[in-house]
C-alpha cells in the first residue's frame, strides 16, 4: 500500500474544501443547464500537484451531496471530476491543453445526465451548454490561476511542477 505524506493529505484536503466552498457559495450558477462553476478553475491544479486529483474529487463529491441534483449528480458529477483530474494530471506537460480535460469530461457526462436523467434538453444541446460553462471556468479563470501558480506554485505545493 502506498503511503501518502502529511503534505499530500493537507494539500488534497485544502483543495477539496476550497472546491466545495466555492461551488456551494455560488450554487445558483453552479448547477443547471448553463453552469459556470467558479470552483472549476481549480481543475488546473493537477498540473502542479498530484494531491489535486483526490482533492478535486472529494470537493466535488461534497458539493454534489449538498447540491440540488441528488444521487445521480453525486455519482456522475464526481466521476466526471475524477476522470478530468486524472486526465489533467496526465496532460500536465501541455498546460494550455490540460484544461480541456474537464471541459470534455463534464460536457459528455454531465450533458448526458442533464439530458437523459433530468430531461433538460437534447443531448447535443446539453453537452454544448455544459461544455461552454466549463470553457468559461477552465480557460477564463483556470488559465489565469495557472499563470499565477507558475510563479508561486513551487513554494505552495513544495513538490514543484512535476
Amino acid at each position: 500500500m502506498k503511503k501518502f505524506s502529511t503534505s499530500f493529505i493537507v494539500q488534497a484536503s485544502v483543495i477539496a474544501a476550497v472546491y466545495a466552498v466555492l461551488t456551494i457559495a455560488f450554487m445558483p450558477i453552479s448547477y443547471g443547464l448553463m453552469q459556470v462553476r467558479i470552483s472549476e478553475a481549480l481543475t488546473v491544479l493537477p498540473v502542479f500537484t498530484p494531491a489535486a486529483v483526490p482533492g478535486l474529487f472529494v470537493g466535488c463529491l461534497v458539493s454534489n451531496i449538498v447540491g440540488p441534483n441528488g444521487v445521480a449528480d453525486v455519482v456522475l458529477g464526481s466521476t466526471a471530476t475524477l476522470i478530468a483530474a486524472c486526465a489533467t494530471r496526465k496532460l500536465r506537460r501541455w498546460p494550455l491543453l490540460s484544461p480541456m480535460a474537464p471541459v470534455i469530461a463534464n460536457a459528455v457526462l454531465i450533458g448526458w445526465e442533464l439530458s437523459y436523467i433530468y430531461g433538460l434538453g437534447s443531448l447535443p444541446v446539453c453537452m454544448a451548454w455544459v461544455g461552454l460553462g466549463e470553457l468559461i471556468a477552465c480557460y477564463g479563470a483556470g488559465i489565469p490561476l495557472m499563470r499565477v501558480l507558475k510563479k508561486y506554485g513551487a513554494s505552495i505545493f513544495q513538490r514543484g511542477m512535476q
